[in-house]
């Protein structure tokens, strides 16, 4: 494909740090196997799913600007609001500073997981998710969807690819090629959709918890699915004892909703919001607080961490924070969502996190937040309520 500049993208709003690239051999792979459909799909035919900070949609939107002459409508869906974010913000600073590309800023739109997205659809372009029941849900969505003469080019790290991940895509797809592999990436193609009743009507999926009284709910994409991860069900057996008279409260990092339900059903008078970047986790915390009856009280958003809070407004937050970003082991994520719940939380406010214990973050909330004491500790996590100053 034509030269693009790459190198000018950059991941911000994410954690950015010199082991953390906005650009990898698999963006380039998926747009190389993907030249044949790029030349000749017409407007609005091409989606791209899953890009991490925009490298595959900007090459692939200028690419189809060139030889339409017209605005290609390339209609994206990314489940992190950061990589949205990230996007928005390389197409700008490109259509500003490089020629040519004055124009890329319209050349593509963000759409909702569904209908609208694949619609008409020829060619998809996929960066292959880590969790295949995310794989799953977007795979029975563009077979439900899209043209039946859809390719679906899918991309990824070849450590990060599994055999899992070609059954997934033949269960919906009648033809599957593997592409021989290149700096350690490798697409599979995908043709011939078959569509599945059962499969479109999968998602949420909905697991009852008789043990703790909660039903979770939780599409493809959402951080451990209908389970209740070991953190969690960890901090869970503090509820009661988080800042008793505080009237609100936020469960920053939501995802399927466990924490704010449980707090829900167990302080009936606190109303409470629901925050994370993710698409599927704030789709899953919804359905999570309407099938626990508390939908009334659990404001649900998706947020970039607490961006759309205000400063000083919370009373009391619960975190238990990733520590990983994309694929890579990295404190810097953990450390954003300390410093923006320190700057949301009022004088006295409390925040509770659960964390591996081998991380250490003791010291790191000490100095972000305000005084940190460890509340519970068993065989993996530790739990502390850290005072705002």
């Amino acid at each position: 494909m034509p030269e693009f500049p790459f190198e000018r993208l950059r991941r911000w709003p994410d954690v950015e740090a010199t082991n953390l690239f906005a650009v990898d051999a698999s963006d380039r792979l998926i747009l190389d196997e993907a030249a044949h459909g790029l030349a000749t799909a017409g407007p609005g035919e091409v989606v791209v799913l899953e890009d991490h900070y925009g490298a595959v949609t900007l090459a692939a939107a200028a690419q189809l600007s060139r030889r339409l002459g017209a605005l290609p409508d390339v209609r994206v869906y990314q489940d992190a609001l950061s990589g949205e974010h990230a996007l928005d913000h390389n197409a700008a600073d490109l259509a500003g500073t490089v020629p040519g590309l004055a124009g890329l800023t319209g050349a593509y739109r963000h759409v909702p997981l569904g209908a609208e997205l694949f619609t008409g659809a020829r060619l998809v372009l996929l960066q292959l998710p880590r969790s295949l029941a995310a794989l799953d849900e977007l795979a029975g969505t563009i077979a439900r969807f899209a043209a039946g003469d859809v390719t679906v080019v899918a991309g990824g790290r070849i450590k990060h690819m599994t055999v899992a991940m070609n059954e997934v895509l033949r269960r919906h797809f009648g033809e599957l090629n593997v592409t021989q592999a290149r700096q350690k990436s490798r697409v599979l193609r995908a043709t011939q959709p078959t569509v599945s009743d059962t499969a479109a009507s999968s998602w949420p999926r909905v697991v009852e918890h008789s043990d703790l009284g909660l039903t979770v709910c939780a599409h493809g994409a959402a951080f451990a699915g209908t389970t209740i991860d070991i953190g969690t069900r960890y901090l869970l057996e503090f509820l009661d004892r988080m800042k008793p008279d505080a009237a609100t409260a936020i469960d920053l990092g939501c995802g399927s909703g466990v924490l704010a339900a449980a707090l829900a059903q167990r302080r009936p008078r606190l109303q409470l919001l629901a925050t994370d970047q993710s698409a599927a986790a704030v789709a899953s915390a919804a359905a999570t607080m309407s099938a626990n009856g508390v939908a009334d009280r659990v404001r649900v958003l998706r947020d970039d961490a607490l961006s759309a809070q205000s400063d000083a407004s919370a009373e009391l937050i619960l975190l238990n924070p990733p520590f990983h970003i994309g694929s890579s082991v990295h404190a810097g994520i953990a450390l954003k969502l300390f410093e923006d719940a320190a700057r949301v939380l009022r004088p006295g406010g409390e925040l509770w996190t659960v964390w591996n214990t081998h991380l250490g973050y003791r010291p790191a909330l000490t100095r972000i937040v305000g005084p940190t004491h460890q509340v519970g500790r068993n065989t993996k996590f530790t739990v502390t309520v850290s005072t705002r100053r």
